[in-house]
């Protein structure tokens, strides 16, 4: 498992997953950590990647839910949608490989929605990864999950790990480029959320969108009350 987004400024936090036991064959050729592959290459990556893989998938926390219950458990919901998606496919998941040395997945507590107004059992709110939609949150996104294991650089030295960079990576890329289009003043087909010069420079002229972290101290975050 990887994530993708989580020092953007703007747009979803994703988490890619790629299941593999020990019967799965070599991985495909070029596979590598996504920060390494061009564009082009991660996407013609991506077939191959679900091919070789028992199950794929990428889950996503919106800026709003970031907002109202921080990024790390925004990382947790994404990666525990990830996770629902795969075990619909393949059952029960027994081990994930994080990448980094931080286990952000696995239940903190009783207290992760506290203070975050979010029904768990009904998953009662309307913020998705693109603004709209159910939150979709229920009580398996709190229960205790499979076991963690943390390895820095995982995505360097482990195959699937880079898999699901690279899932993640290509699908978080396609939710910006298509969400620019809306937003064009902050030139995310480019930037793709994260703070390049042309971004920043939005954000101080025109202020954060509702697409923007707006609990994070961004520029012009005062022309937006």
């Amino acid at each position: 498992m990887d994530e993708v987004g989580r020092g953007a400024l703007a747009g979803p936090v994703s988490v890619g997953v790629v299941v593999v036991d020990a019967r799965t064959r070599t991985a495909p050729k070029g596979l590598a950590d996504s920060k390494l592959l061009t564009a082009a290459a991660r996407e013609g990556l991506v077939p191959k990647v679900r091919r070789w893989a028992l199950a794929a998938a990428v889950g996503h926390a919106s800026a709003a839910e970031i907002d109202a219950h921080g990024i790390i458990a925004a990382l947790r919901l994404a990666g525990r949608r990830a996770l629902t998606e795969v075990e619909s496919t393949v059952g029960r998941v027994d081990v994930v490989l994080l990448d980094g040395k931080h286990d952000w997945l696995s239940d903190p507590g009783p207290d992760l929605f506290a203070s975050g107004g979010i029904d768990v059992v009904t998953g009662s709110a309307d913020v998705a990864p693109d603004g709209a939609g159910d939150i979709g949150v229920t009580a398996a996104d709190v229960v205790s999950g499979p076991d963690v294991v943390t390895m820095i650089k995982a995505d360097m030295r482990c195959s699937s790990v880079a898999g699901a960079s690279v899932l993640a990576k290509v699908e978080r890329d396609a939710i910006l480029t298509r969400l620019a289009g809306d937003h064009p003043h902050y030139d995310w087909a480019n930037n793709k959320g994260y703070s390049a010069p042309a971004h920043l420079e939005a954000l101080a002229n025109r202020g954060p969108s509702v697409l923007h972290r707006r609990s994070w101290n961004l520029p012009g975050a005062m022309m937006a009350g």
